[in-house]
């Protein structure tokens, strides 16, 4: 295939010849690039303009913008100034709203009032605020949270499964597989090691660091997981494979199902010791996951004991320990229906208000497993189910969850990173704090088309940056903002108008939606570079073909483009209205093009890379042609200079 050797692209020159095969989806992407002549950087040629002492209203707007849209309101404001300084009269109402945010994100309190009362004079208004279209009582229904939550993964998680975190003094006891896969027994569940308990400090922000292994005779060469302690610290349940002794246990498959276990703290040398079997195991199903009560009468567990409805339950056993120290356990309850369903009810937690925090994939939600929270009353009833809505659960697994509500903090466990399943098990702590998602899409106003690839970026009030992203090609976005606080979002596009929508979030969580809609500009034909410049009109005195000091600004654009881009050849056309003879526009017209020609190349521009024509009447863009009755304005479309880029 026959490919150009030559491609002006913004700044770059690329040469390219010979290309071979494998080069040319790359070369087709240069071409298509090309040939949008997507190389002109306008900001460039603005600021050399004004370097040479050439200015308008015009480029200094177009200089503050190109700042403001990219939050770089230093810059905003420089140019900006200039223009209400020089050119006080061709100030649109729309400018000194921009002008006064950008006052106001350099700290410039009073000039920004100055320019926002301004604005309002001139009939601007105040900015649409959009709040909050939820209904919060309805979310709280559903057990959505109105308070959400900041949340952190924990800097201890391991490159495989970490889980499972309770509350231990003032530390955290959590299950990992953190040992050498090349050394260690591996299960075939998912090749990882077996599972071991681990201890982590706590710091002040809730993070977990100086991890160590449970000290004692807990850990074994299968899995340990799910530690509950009671309050004293004195004693702990865990789960374990069924393994004791030193010798294993299997159902009739060959299976190693989970038991629980308890075991004893000994003072004297700071370990864990004198593991027993709970007297309620089994070898033909699992009983895992344990959680006390606030008095630690009742124990919780999940189990696929007989009388599970799925494939695993939630029950309980009343214990009782006696004055030597000995304990009694009950007959394991299910705790029904209304909790227990055909799918998984696993990994329960109660809370130090009586709440029962626990994880299931049968009650609905996100996906995977969700977790769930149902009050228990003072006689040990459970009260609704709620789902406890995102950020915690998400379209993965989600459980583990343990919580401190007095401190609105806690941990819980989530594979919502990986890709791995259980592998990519991770500890995240989590800290309440009044947030909210605001969520859309960006889409063009008139077509509704998504837009991918649009700039998406939500400032404060202040103009202040917080955060930008690029759309995909679903061209969502979402942004985590707290309550009750003023955001602007704003949206940006190749080719279209910035759009800015002012919000105000609610002083209750939940989720707000707004999509940004973009307004196409009008497209420039691919090769007209006074376009592409938005040059202004270059005005001629009737009858006249000199060049007028306000045309010599917008001629000096052209000129410093042709200066950056050595290789850039303009052929100038200009063109006359219909009215006065054909032949004598035809020769106006040419004189005008020859005169531009000239201002060009007498500053130093080549005239090898310029070529001129007039073109007279004879290429009007309009209905007024001769004895056509036009306002002098349609007839001011007709009187143009055009500059086209030569290939």
């Amino acid at each position: 295939m026959a490919m150009p050797k030559r491609f002006i692209i913004l700044g770059i020159i690329i040469l390219l010849a010979n290309v071979s095969f494998s080069q040319s989806s790359k070369v087709a992407k240069a071409n298509n690039q090309f040939d949008k002549y997507d190389y002109i950087n306008a900001r460039e040629i603005y600021l050399k303009v004004v370097e040479n002492g050439f200015a308008s209203a015009e480029i200094y707007k177009k200089l503050g913008d190109t700042y403001y849209y990219n939050s770089d309101y230093i810059n905003a404001v420089n140019w900006y100034n200039k223009l209400v300084a020089e050119y006080p009269g061709e100030i649109e109402t729309e400018y000194y709203y921009r002008i006064a945010q950008s006052l106001k994100s350099v700290e410039d309190y009073e000039k920004s009032e100055e320019m926002m009362n301004t604005y309002l004079s001139m009939g601007g208004v105040e900015r649409e605020v959009k709040g909050f279209e939820n209904d919060p009582e309805y979310l709280k229904s559903l057990g959505v949270h109105p308070f959400k939550y900041v949340i952190n993964k924990v800097a201890t998680n391991s490159r495989f499964s970490d889980f499972g975190p309770s509350y231990y003094k003032n530390k955290i006891v959590f299950a990992s597989s953190t040992k050498d896969r090349e050394k260690f027994r591996t299960h075939n569940w998912n090749n990882l090691p077996y599972l071991d308990l681990f201890m982590a400090d706590v710091d002040s922000v809730g993070g977990l660091s100086n991890v160590t292994s449970l000290n004692g005779n807990i850990n074994t060469e299968y899995h340990e997981s799910s530690p509950a302690f009671i309050k004293d610290g004195k004693t702990m349940y865990f789960t374990r494979n069924n393994y004791n002794d030193g010798k294993k246990g299997y159902d009739k498959e060959r299976t190693i199902r989970l038991k629980l276990y308890r075991a004893t703290f000994n003072n004297t040398d700071n370990s864990w010791g004198s593991v027993k079997e709970l007297p309620f195991n089994s070898p033909y199903y699992s009983v895992a996951h344990p959680t006390l009560s606030n008095d630690g009468k009742r124990l919780y567990f999940a189990s696929d004991m007989e009388g599970t409805f799925g494939r695993s339950d939630l029950w309980y056993v009343d214990v009782i320990q006696g004055s030597d120290g000995s304990y009694v356990y009950g007959t394991p309850i299910n705790l029904g229906p209304e909790i227990n369903t055909k799918a998984r009810e696993t990994f329960p937690f109660i809370s130090e208000n009586n709440n029962l925090y626990f994880s299931s994939d049968g009650h609905g939600g996100q996906g995977g497993l969700d977790v769930f929270v149902s009050a228990i009353d003072k006689d040990g009833n459970l009260q609704q189910i709620s789902n406890f809505g995102s950020p915690i659960n998400t379209n993965m697994d989600d459980f583990g969850f343990i919580t401190k509500e007095s401190e609105g903090t806690g941990y819980y466990t989530s594979n919502v990173d990986g890709a791995r399943g259980s592998i990519d098990d991770e500890i995240y702590y989590f800290y309440e704090k009044c947030v909210m998602t605001i969520n859309g899409i960006v889409t063009d106003i008139d077509t509704e088309d998504l837009l991918p690839g649009s700039e998406v970026s939500i400032l404060s009030e202040d103009n202040k940056l917080i955060q930008k992203i690029t759309v995909g090609e679903d061209a969502a976005f979402s942004f985590t903002a707290e309550c009750d606080t003023k955001y602007i979002l704003r949206g940006t596009k190749n080719r279209y108008f910035p759009k800015e929508e002012t919000i105000e979030t609610p002083d209750e969580g939940g989720v707000v939606d707004l999509n940004l809609q973009l307004k196409l500009e009008e497209p420039c034909p691919p090769n007209d570079l006074g376009c592409r410049l938005k040059l202004q009109p270059i005005y001629f005195d009737y009858d006249k073909d000199f060049i007028r000091p306000d045309a010599s600004i917008e001629l000096a654009k052209i000129l410093y483009a042709m200066q950056l881009y050595p290789q850039l050849v303009i052929h100038i056309e200009s063109h006359t209205d219909s009215r006065g003879r054909d032949s004598y526009n035809e020769k106006l017209s040419e004189r005008r093009a020859q005169s531009t020609l000239n201002w060009i190349v007498e500053r130093g521009i080549d005239k090898d890379r310029l070529s001129a024509k007039g073109y007279g009447e004879t290429q009007l863009i309009n209905e007024c042609g001769n004895d056509v009755d036009c306002t002098e304005e349609e007839h001011q479309l007709n009187r143009r200079s055009m500059f086209i880029i030569q290939n």
